[in-house]
């Protein structure tokens, strides 16, 4: 069984760094002429799935924004995920689950495990209650050939003084960091990991601890480029070392052009990843 970590390698290797979210809220759904329904965002979700195939490796579905719509959006939300994973795309699904013991082994199951109905390659996870009660999700996810991805350093303004909050070992999202790191302890040296973290392209590195490399290639989600500040071109600045490995998310910079234009959209900011001029 191939890894997430090497699945995810090998993606961004042929398609560049580019993930495309599939955030439908409701201005992006009014915009694009379609219900604020559950119609809406399966319609939605379905279009930047066929944009996105063959031109990046992977798409990001945020949630919530399906669950709003309860039972019916669920079940939008599972075809989205299932057209994408047909489509060859990774899909890491944005539900940010965090909690203990059989809880959260259920939550780690419905995303994570083969065949489910919301089955995803790689789900986002909140540490809060400690790094050490995900290890249930941890092993499934290694065990089904999935990822997870830990939020460690966030972009907004009310996660700075936690995550840069001081350890006896360091920060903690380094804290956190360091956890992550060492639990995939499987894998092979030079290979990345199938546990990585989500860490905020306009975030301070170093004052969260995390300029520096980690014990293991972490993959990195790394939302907060387009829309939210960062570009392209400042992708290896801003991660150093860590860029090969980080996987750029934007969303708003993407699904703004519309359904008419996106696949275009998708294409020019691909490129600009890849170093390359769209015409």
């Amino acid at each position: 069984m191939t890894t997430f970590g090497a699945r995810l390698r090998a993606g961004l290797a042929a398609r560049g760094p580019l993930c495309v979210g599939i955030d439908p809220h409701e201005a992006l759904l009014r915009a694009w002429g379609l219900p604020v329904d559950a119609s809406g965002v399966r319609e939605f979700g379905l279009r930047v799935v066929d944009a996105a195939a063959g031109r990046v490796a992977v798409v990001k579905p945020q949630v919530s924004f399906f669950e709003r719509f309860g039972a019916a959006g669920f079940a939008a939300l599972e075809e989205v995920l299932a057209a994408a994973r047909a489509a060859e795309l990774l899909v890491i699904a944005d539900a940010k689950r965090g909690d203990i013991g059989t809880t959260m082994d259920a939550y780690a199951a419905a995303w994570l495990t083969a065949g489910s109905p919301l089955e995803a390659d790689a789900l986002t996870v909140n540490p809060y209650l400690g790094v050490g009660a995900l290890s249930g999700t941890f092993d499934l996810a290694l065990a089904q050939g999935k990822g997870v991805f830990v939020l460690a350093a966030t972009s907004n303004p009310e996660g700075s003084g936690i995550q840069s909050a001081r350890t006896a070992h360091g920060s903690v999202a380094r804290l956190i960091a360091a956890d992550v790191a060492a639990y995939d302890s499987d894998a092979d040296a030079g290979e990345w990991t199938s546990l990585g973290l989500v860490v905020g392209a306009t975030v301070d590195l170093a004052a969260r601890g995390l300029d520096v490399p980690f014990d293991r290639a972490l993959p990195l989600l790394a939302p907060g480029f387009g829309a939210q500040g960062a570009e392209p071109a400042d992708l290896s600045r801003i991660f150093g070392p860590l860029a090969p490995a980080v996987i750029a998310s934007e969303s708003r910079s993407i699904l703004s052009a519309g359904p008419d234009d996106l696949a275009g959209r998708i294409d020019a900011r691909a490129a600009l990843y890849r170093g390359e001029s769209h015409g």
